[in-house]
């Protein structure tokens, strides 16, 4: 989660952290590894003046050890092809709804789910009922970011945000902004490990920093994840149980409403619709069905009795015509995890492609 980005660490007042690479518990902050000290052909964040000072500060704002987050943080790396991968992707690419929903959308994600959802029907059931987000919404989630576990990342998380927060490109339209925020994640990253003394150069995760079955980011895992299998310990990277409560968790936190559709059909009426108004608060819910009409956009089915707010959302397919959906403001809640509607409808679609194979399955 770039997402935000997606991506969480939790609570850090008196939980403890177990993750397959990072419950290397210790009494102290164990030192790091000789194979951990190291990334062949970068340069450490210890010769950044930059990054001391943020290490100084950090310190101060979190109450840790100044000699431990300084010697930590000076032995992150700076990654050279990270940067790279943040940056927009190039003018002149048109965006494709149906390319984009074939990369998710596919029979090995479908197998994986299907497969997924076999093992673990009782803690997705225990989400479901206890926090109201449907079974095929956790496992479309966790089936785009991760195929389940399969592809969790490996990059080195702390030399991942390290790169990110202090040598972020230029180029980025959104570059101040960006450095900030990564800055912000690798300290919720530094005092969670710090305070947990687990070893702080063993985690993996993507590019971004993001974790786990669920990809959650440093602050995500802060706020919302969640000990789902009752053990005392918050495991998003071996506890399937953890990482389908916590996404359910954060769904709630982000106004996910139980028993609300995410989308509707939407027709057009023939004599033209106003599309300017109705495309301009892009997939943020405004209007009502009724409104949406007036302006020329029919919502389909039970959507024209919808009680809350829409958005009319457009999915580009190149240059073939558009595609358009009524998106509540569920559909609304799972763009939070990714800010993106083709994102979204992609979980929605995986989670239904899982279902219906899981069905014919049985």
């Amino acid at each position: 989660m770039l997402k935000p980005l997606s991506l969480a660490l939790f609570l850090i007042a008196g939980s403890a952290l177990s993750t397959g690479a990072m419950a290397q518990k210790a009494s102290k902050n164990p030192p790091p590894s000789a194979a951990s000290r190291t990334v062949q052909g970068s340069t450490p964040y210890a010769q950044r003046p930059d990054a001391m000072q943020f290490a100084d500060d950090l310190a101060v704002r979190r109450d840790l050890d100044p000699e431990w987050v300084r010697a930590t943080l000076g032995q992150a790396r700076f990654l050279a092809q990270v940067p790279k991968l943040v940056l927009p992707p190039t003018q002149g690419t048109a965006k494709n709804w149906a390319a984009y929903k074939s990369r998710f959308v596919e029979p090995i994600r479908i197998r994986a789910g299907v497969r997924f959802w076999q093992k673990n029907s009782a803690a997705l059931a225990r989400a479901e009922r206890e926090y109201g987000v449907p079974a095929d919404i956790i496992v479309g989630i966790i089936g785009v970011e991760t195929i389940y576990g399969q592809q969790m990342g490996n990059f080195r998380v702390i030399d991942a945000l390290a790169t990110l927060a202090f040598d972020f490109p230029d180029a980025h339209p959104r570059a101040q902004a960006r450095s900030e925020f990564f800055r912000r994640e690798l300290e919720q990253f530094l005092s969670l490990v710090q305070r947990n003394g687990t070893d702080p150069f063993a985690p993996r995760g993507s590019y971004a920093g993001a974790m786990g079955l669920g990809q959650f980011m440093p602050s995500s895992w802060a706020r919302y994840a969640v000990d789902g299998n009752g053990d005392g310990q918050i495991d998003l990277f071996g506890s399937a149980e953890d990482a389908i409560a916590s996404v359910a968790n954060y769904f709630i936190a982000h106004g996910w409403t139980s028993g609300m559709p995410t989308h509707y059909a939407v027709s057009f009426d023939p004599a033209g619709a106003d599309m300017d108004t109705l495309l301009a608060p892009d997939i943020l819910p405004t209007f009502s069905a009724a409104s949406m009409a007036a302006k020329g956009a029919i919502v389909q089915g039970t959507g024209a009795q919808h009680s809350g707010p829409l958005a009319l959302v457009e999915l580009q397919n190149g240059d073939g015509a558009p595609s358009y959906v009524a998106g509540t403001e569920n559909f609304y809640a799972i763009t939070r995890y990714n800010w993106s509607s083709y994102y979204a409808l992609a979980v929605i679609e995986l989670g239904q492609a899982v279902a219906q194979a899981r069905a014919g399955a049985r």
